[in-house]
């Protein structure tokens, strides 16, 4: 005889359970911090590790700290940087004067304050321009290749055929302006050949994609495709670079400013002191005047290039 049939099962059917790869509970993998169901972008990547690496964290607050000096000098120093007392010239630290006075008989502590910001305004406005004009060329020759490719390339290799220093200091030289924007100028304009060729690099790559040739069969425009789709996932190596970039040049301007051809006189700024301090080594009898500007612009540019490398391993995705 046939055993009999089993009635049919009540209720509705049990939803089978999806093994995620690598995932031996049943349950979607999803990578760490991230909701469920929610793929990550690469911004939302490099932020999460950005917000749990510690260089990041401690570059990142001394370079608000020094941003807003900068801004507001007046927050942390009372007198003004050219109120000098030539009795007092080289004066030791004292009471309310922390880093004495220097050959001028102006406070160095003050004067340490607000030099900042020429520094760091030198150092930001010749980084967007050189991220601007690297972008724009570098971008425009790895897009349309052939012909433009090799004049924009040609034209690149012309400006890095110029030494920085030694092109700034003859630029400098013919100038007879004075202030920050020349320096700005004569830095945008010999410095962004680095940006260009790393920005033409990165949109070729990225031009490659499916996702590229699927906006360039359905009609769009080189504009759209540049700006929509090449450029977002492009930027991400220039703006590594020009980070560290901007420490360089903030470098650089004190460089420029020391070797008497940057910026001159009343303006305050960091390489300006240690020319000063340098003039007749008065720095040997009061090191004073030498060592806090000094120090000021070094861990300036050291925090910049310590945010530089945090962010480029947060953005390569190699070095994941």
């Amino acid at each position: 005889m046939s055993e009999p049939s089993q009635p049919p099962p009540v209720g509705p059917p049990e939803a089978p359970i999806a093994i995620a790869a690598g995932d031996g509970r049943g349950e979607p993998a999803t990578p760490t911090g991230a909701e469920p169901g929610r793929a990550r972008s690469l911004w939302s990547d490099a932020w999460h590790d950005l917000r749990r690496n510690p260089v990041f964290v401690i570059s990142a607050l001394l370079i608000c700290f020094l941003v807003l000096i900068s801004i507001w000098p007046s927050l942390i120093a009372t007198e003004s940087p050219l109120r000098c007392q030539l009795s007092r010239s080289l004066e030791g630290a004292s009471a309310g004067h922390w880093f004495g006075f220097d050959t001028q008989g102006c406070d160095v502590y003050t004067r340490t304050v607000y030099g900042a910001r020429a520094s760091i305004a030198v150092g930001v406005c010749a980084t967007l321009g050189v991220a601007l004009v690297g972008t724009v060329i570098g971008g425009l020759a790895g897009f349309f290749g052939g012909f433009w490719d090799a004049l924009l390339s040609r034209v690149t290799d012309m400006f890095f055929g110029i030494p920085l220093i030694l092109g700034a200091i003859v630029f400098l030289s013919m100038i007879k302006l004075s202030g920050i924007w020349p320096v700005v100028l004569v830095i945008a304009a010999l410095s962004w050949p680095q940006i260009a060729r790393i920005a033409r690099g990165a949109v070729i790559t990225a031009k490659q994609n499916d996702y590229v040739q699927a906006a360039r069969a359905l009609g769009a425009s080189h504009a759209r495709i540049l700006l929509r789709h090449i450029l977002p996932n492009a930027i991400a190596p220039v703006i590594v670079m020009a980070t560290i970039m901007l420490g360089t040049f903030i470098a650089l301007e004190a460089t420029l400013s020391y070797l008497g051809v940057g910026l001159r006189p009343p303006t305050v700024s960091w390489g300006v002191d240690i020319s000063a301090a340098s003039t007749g080594m008065q720095f040997r009898n009061a090191p004073h005047i030498l060592l806090y500007p000094a120090a000021a612009l070094s861990l300036t540019v050291l925090a910049f290039i310590m945010l530089g490398d945090a962010v480029r391993d947060a953005l390569d995705p190699k070095l994941r």
